[in-house]
């Protein structure tokens, strides 16, 4: 099983298995879009996200959000079995036993030619327990701005999802930083639930990410 620790050791080759040229194939003639495996693949207009963010701010209100963090952690398990999948076949090794740079890579590069943006492993604060990924170019908060709070909550669950999966233990990802919040780049904090729970009363209280992990390793 791959450890927390494991997950963010600051080492990285290159990869390609999942670059958009080789990975992503479309068929004009019959609109369909697969990957490399001829599995199918689904694109997105902007519009469909505008009108699902709409949407759910209408029928459910103040649960939008936690009606996407849910879809986001059915997204995930998906999104990790595929992956799994995939880096298994193509490196002919388990998951768990695949050199820890080139899993890194992959799904870095995996995340971006799924559109979801750029995404960044932070190992700042490895040592104390907690995964930190800062993702950027967001098709989803992009849609979205002068926030409040943090709204990549389909994203937070996809990382809920997939780091649990990948780790064997019931993590959460809760985000601190929002580009729809004018932040650079999102942030999310990965850990486990009782350690986290005090992040949503800090975002609360204005708190900014810096500040949020100064109480997290206080606590």
């Amino acid at each position: 099983m791959i450890s927390v620790a494991d997950l963010i050791k600051d080492n990285q080759v290159a990869g390609n298995y999942f670059g958009y040229e080789t990975y992503v194939r479309g068929d004009l003639e019959s609109g369909l879009l697969e990957n490399r495996r001829g599995d199918r693949l689904i694109a997105l207009p902007t519009t469909l996200i505008q009108a699902l963010y709409a949407g759910l701010e209408k029928e459910t209100g103040q649960a939008a959000g936690l009606v996407l963090f849910n879809c986001g952690k059915w997204w995930g398990k998906n999104f990790y079995t595929r992956f799994n999948e995939e880096v298994t076949d193509y490196y002919n090794a388990p998951l768990a036993t695949i050199d820890m740079s080139i899993f890194l890579n992959s799904l870095k590069q995996f995340w971006t030619t799924h559109g979801w943006g750029k995404l960044e492993f932070d190992p700042s604060y490895q040592n104390q327990g907690f995964i930190l990924i800062n993702t950027s170019q967001s098709a989803y908060s992009q849609q979205l701005s002068g926030q409040a709070r943090p709204s990549c909550y389909l994203e937070s669950g996809i990382l809920t999802s997939f780091f649990s999966h990948l780790t064997g233990r019931d993590l959460i990802a809760v985000q601190t930083a929002c580009e729809s919040m004018g932040s650079d780049v999102n942030r999310f904090v990965i850990g486990l639930g009782d350690r986290l729970s005090i992040v949503s009363s800090l975002i609360e209280q204005g708190l900014d990410h810096q500040a949020i992990m100064n109480r997290l390793l206080s606590a």
